[in-house]
């Protein structure tokens, strides 16, 4: 939106990259040079979404594209997105996309071999 703030709206877009998602919110919020709460306030009234849940949703977008593109496995998909911990990576992953990540993989993922 070009009534955002620049530097939100870059520090979103720079956010995109893996490197930036996978500290989290705080890898978001250091883009800005701002105070978290600060951050938080600004995105929550412009896009109606806090840091983490921004940052999850770019997460969960990029693990469902390496589940479909790629053979790694779930785990290492969870470790790139920067969640390590199973329990909470399938549980973001099945409130953005309604299923779990094995079963995505098998919907979505054609003429790959699995290994």
């Amino acid at each position: 939106n070009p009534a955002d703030p620049f530097w939100l709206s870059k520090a979103m877009s720079d956010a995109e990259h893996p490197d930036v998602f996978q500290n989290g919110s705080a890898g978001l919020v250091g883009l800005t040079g701002k105070a978290h709460a600060h951050v938080s306030r600004t995105m929550r009234s412009l896009t109606g979404q806090t840091p983490s849940e921004f940052i999850n949703d770019l997460r969960m977008t990029y693990a469902a594209r390496q589940l479909v593109t790629d053979t790694e496995s779930v785990q290492d998909i969870a470790k790139q997105c920067g969640i390590p911990n199973m329990a909470h990576f399938h549980k973001l992953f099945r409130q953005k996309h309604g299923i779990s990540p094995l079963k995505y993989r098998q919907k979505f993922q054609r003429d790959v071999v699995q290994p």
